[in-house]
């Protein structure tokens, strides 16, 4: 997927080394990689492994779950790849059976950015375009306790690889 590149804002976003969503290194993850327009808009491709199975060749709902959550909470990050927001509320509709070992779009976009809090939404496309799964998401920005600073970030190994 090529994204969009204009100006000095846009293109790959960070990744980890551990998370669940993002780890590059975490063996049971699932190593999500993604793009942003650099104004309101986050993709992702990506084929969910076998291992990943609810039904026979169905993606489990809650796998579904959590790329849903990451693809639209990254939305808060295209200004600032620092900027980690939590999820307060998701509601999602799953329209079709998600498959497995197939190739899949996701589309987080930003709806509204009050600073401490944000509302954006997804969805999961089938490689035909059809709609498999619409999400819409309430972000908080994470408690003052819990910021990461530059070194937790490098622990973290959080950066564009």
């Amino acid at each position: 997927m090529s994204p969009s590149t204009t100006g000095n804002k846009g293109g790959k976003q960070p990744n980890s080394i551990n998370c669940f969503a993002c780890g590059l290194e975490n063996p049971f993850g699932l190593q999500l990689e993604f793009y942003d327009n650099g104004v309101d808009e986050v993709t992702c491709t990506y084929i969910v492994p076998e291992r990943f199975n609810g039904y026979p060749g169905i993606a489990h709902g809650g796998i579904v779950a959590a790329m849903m959550d990451e693809v639209v909470i990254r939305t808060a990050m295209i200004a600032d790849p620092n900027r980690f927001m939590m999820t307060a509320t998701i509601e999602l509709k799953y329209r079709r059976p998600v498959p497995t070992s197939t190739r899949l779009h996701l589309v987080g976009r930003m709806i509204r950015d009050r600073g401490r809090y944000a509302r954006a939404a997804g969805e999961l496309r089938l490689p035909d375009g059809t709609v498999a799964v619409e999400a819409e998401m309430m972000m908080a920005d994470l408690p003052e306790s819990h910021r990461l600073d530059d070194a937790v970030l490098e622990q973290l190994g959080w950066k564009v690889y």
